[in-house]
């Protein structure tokens, strides 16, 4: 098994990315500057050019493609096949395609999203939804130049200023990109800008996924080491006895078992409140959803209803904390945490409170069957773990005496692997901020590339 520790020393400095970041800055700079007349980029390059969009792109109106693939936006990948984005629900086959907007390799993309992660760049040909809008260059440029400028942070937050607010997302009008300026190097300026950022971004990526791969191991070793300590205990010299129980095996011979079902008085759920209702969701009881469940204690949650609410829905009532909810099913099925907070919650939620055993051991033991749950969960695209799966879950139970002494060593033994965890995570944001640093300075001129 690995252990923490070996995952943690698997490390990387991070100082010399900061000393590299501010050195070059400093060092690669262009003999001369000037004001660019652009607010958000400040000064540039003395012989860059400045030109308004409508002088190097224009809007493509035309429907159809001899390559009928329906395309996506997505913030990561640009545009992409619609069929390799999970969970989207997919066009109906007789659907006709050729009334779908063009879209041909290095075309730009406005989606509902672009307001959040900028405009996508198309790698392929195909048609897109009608709510799209598309351009292209009508001048010789280097596409992958614009395709980092227009996903810089200063554009991106420059275009928020013209989103239109509408239900799915916002909606930015090609007239008002056409209109702003943009920063023009000479095309083999460009080249070697989009050459260098593609070959930067592609190392911090790789320190990303590094960094992504380290937590994750981190979480299987908390994983396992809660699973080792609730079906095993902390003395290893006791004998054992088979559990009869599938997902756990053996436990110590003086342990018994017993269903969830049994081992709390209060097992309930909740419901969703009408939202043509405005009043339904302002109000001060907590309303707590599967989208709130971390994992870990939940102190606040995103929304609240009435109490009006309250009396009208009688599938809602208020749990007094702390209780133990699992996400039954959603993006974060099989997640348990406990809440601090006192609330109603959605129908998404299955609330455990008032027991006789440890409240914590009991928490623990019901991470360590996480995996058993979802496993056995309904659903193929949307797994749903049923409550009558949760009840009818065993759990090992060992004395009292043992139960609080498992809690408090997997109270320690978390906390130091979170906090790990942690670090990394801070890491992960470290570089995803030098990324779009890096990306603005070198497509603003404020960094000269070689």
């Amino acid at each position: 098994m690995t252990n923490g520790k070996e995952i943690f020393t698997n490390e990387i400095d991070f100082s010399d990315y900061d000393k590299q970041k501010d050195l070059t800055v400093m060092e690669n700079r262009y003999d001369k500057y000037k004001d660019s007349g652009i607010a958000w980029i400040g000064e540039i390059p003395e012989h860059w050019e400045v030109r308004k969009g409508k002088n190097i792109f224009k809007l493509r109106n035309s429907k159809g493609n001899s390559n009928a693939i329906l395309l996506a936006a997505t913030q990561k990948y640009g545009m992409i096949p619609q069929s390799q984005i999970e969970g989207v629900v997919q066009v109906k086959q007789n659907t006709n395609l050729n009334t779908f907007k063009t879209v041909h390799k290095h075309d730009y993309v406005i989606s509902l999203r672009s307001f959040q992660g900028g405009f996508e760049i198309s790698e392929y040909e195909g048609v897109c939804s009608p709510a799209y809008q598309v351009f292209y260059s009508t001048i010789p440029c280097c596409n992958y130049f614009f395709k980092y400028l227009f996903k810089s942070y200063g554009f991106i937050s420059q275009i928020n200023a013209f989103t239109l607010g509408i239900r799915e997302g916002k909606n930015i009008q090609y007239e008002d990109f056409s209109l702003m300026k943009l920063p023009f190097p000479v095309l083999h300026e460009q080249q070697a800008i989009a050459d260098y950022l593609d070959r930067r971004c592609s190392e911090i990526d790789e320190l990303i996924a590094l960094q992504e791969e380290m937590i994750t191991k981190l979480q299987s070793y908390k994983q396992s080491v809660i699973t080792e300590a609730v079906t095993r205990g902390l003395d290893k010299n006791v004998p054992l006895k088979d559990s009869d129980i599938d997902w756990i095996g053996k436990i110590p011979e003086h342990w018994s078992r017993n269903k969830i079902v049994r081992l709390f008085s209060i097992i309930g759920s909740g419901t969703t409140p009408k939202s043509n209702k405005e009043d339904n969701y302002i109000g001060s009881i907590n309303w707590i959803q599967s989208g709130d469940i971390n994992g870990g204690y939940i102190e606040n949650c995103k929304n609240t209803i009435s109490k009006t609410v309250l009396k009208e829905y009688s599938a809602l009532k208020i749990y007094k904390a702390p209780f133990i909810i699992v996400a039954m099913y959603g993006a974060s099925v099989g997640n348990i945490s406990i809440s601090k907070i006192d609330g109603c919650v959605n129908q998404a939620c299955c609330v455990m409170n008032d027991t006789e055993q440890n409240f914590r051991y009991l928490f623990y033991s019901i991470i360590s069957v996480k995996n058993y749950l979802i496993y056995k969960a309904e659903g193929g695209g949307q797994p749903n773990i049923s409550q009558d799966k949760i009840k009818n879950t065993w759990l090992p139970i060992p004395p009292l005496a043992e139960q609080q002494a498992i809690a408090d060593y997997l109270d320690q033994r978390c906390s130091e692997i979170d906090e790990l965890i942690a670090l990394k995570q801070q890491k992960i944001e470290k570089l995803k901020e030098y990324k779009k640093s890096l990306i603005f300075e070198c497509v603003t001129g404020k960094r000269k590339v070689s």
